[in-house]
């Protein structure tokens, strides 16, 4: 299997800023209203390695964004930065969000030559949802189609490495309700909105919803191939799921992950109870790393 290329994904939330325009804004890469990304060049002779940022909402708000902070550190380090956003759930259900990343991606490696891009070299992160975009990303087979009639759809979608920040590793309703017995984080609302699904039936649902929670799940998607990953959590693993919004960001979803990578020699970090501003330190770190370390 092709090696993992390298674009960074980060989902951006409430108060992160921008303090540099991009080079090129509100660039069209799909057919659909949101199918739209900014794009910051790092100044070089040679073509760099970019970093993608997706944003979060459950799917269901945000726009694209990347941390001030986040952006600096790395056009002064000589890697370029993407953001993208895709369409919402309450306009198409899962899983059109996770194929609009896909084409993102292939859409930046289409531009690559024009933009000075390294499209070997290519990493992701991103926070809740878009830390699930990202990690499906890097570990869904490469969904490049070299027969396909439309160019950016011969690009490869894979990628080096991806750091996101409360991440989930399964969108599956069953997953979630093993995963923290008890607690009705299973039922969360933008699952449902995601899955155009009654969760209160999750038992009885028609076969199609769970082939569907299967495919959008990223931990499904795990071989031996796929991209190292870096997981931060806000809480810690004890920390108890008082409400859904606790059990939908808790680190036990890293902890799962982490488990199965450990068993295939993949690295993966899993960082609990970080701040945002750590977490920035963190992310930059682990893809200047790999980005670097990419060929």
């Amino acid at each position: 299997m092709m090696r993992a290329l390298v674009f960074f994904v980060i989902l951006a939330g409430p108060g992160f800023a921008q303090d540099r325009r991009p080079a090129h804004e509100n660039v069209k890469y799909g057919p659909h209203a949101r199918n739209v990304m900014d794009v910051w060049i790092a100044k070089s002779d040679r073509p760099t390695p970019v970093l993608v940022s997706i944003h979060g909402g459950g799917f269901a708000k945000g726009d694209k964004s990347v941390s001030a902070d986040l952006l600096r550190r790395c056009l002064d380090s000589g890697i370029s930065v993407v953001a993208i956003t895709y369409r919402f759930s309450n306009e198409a259900i899962a899983p059109a969000q996770f194929l609009d990343s896909a084409r993102a991606i292939q859409f930046i490696r289409h531009k690559a030559k024009e933009w000075n891009l390294d499209a070997k070299r290519m990493a992701a992160t991103g926070s809740s949802a878009g830390a699930g975009l990202s990690l499906w990303l890097g570990f869904h087979d490469d969904l490049a189609d070299p027969r396909s009639e439309d160019p950016v759809l011969r690009q490869s979608t894979r990628l080096t490495c991806m750091s996101v920040f409360n991440g989930q590793t399964s969108y599956d309703p069953r997953f979630i309700r093993d995963l923290f017995p008890g607690s009705d984080t299973y039922q969360h609302p933008r699952l449902a909105q995601l899955f155009d699904a009654d969760l209160a039936k999750l038992d009885a649902l028609p076969k199609e919803k769970y082939k569907l929670f299967e495919l959008v799940s990223p931990i499904n998607h795990l071989t031996k191939e796929d991209a190292p990953a870096q997981l931060i959590y806000s809480t810690n693993l004890e920390a108890p799921i008082k409400n859904q919004g606790i059990g939908i960001h808790h680190p036990k979803f890293g902890q799962v992950l982490k488990v199965r990578m450990d068993k295939l020699g993949i690295e993966c970090q899993v960082h609990t109870r970080v701040g945002r501003d750590k977490s920035t330190e963190l992310t930059f770190g682990f893809i200047k790393k790999h980005l670097s370390g990419a060929n």
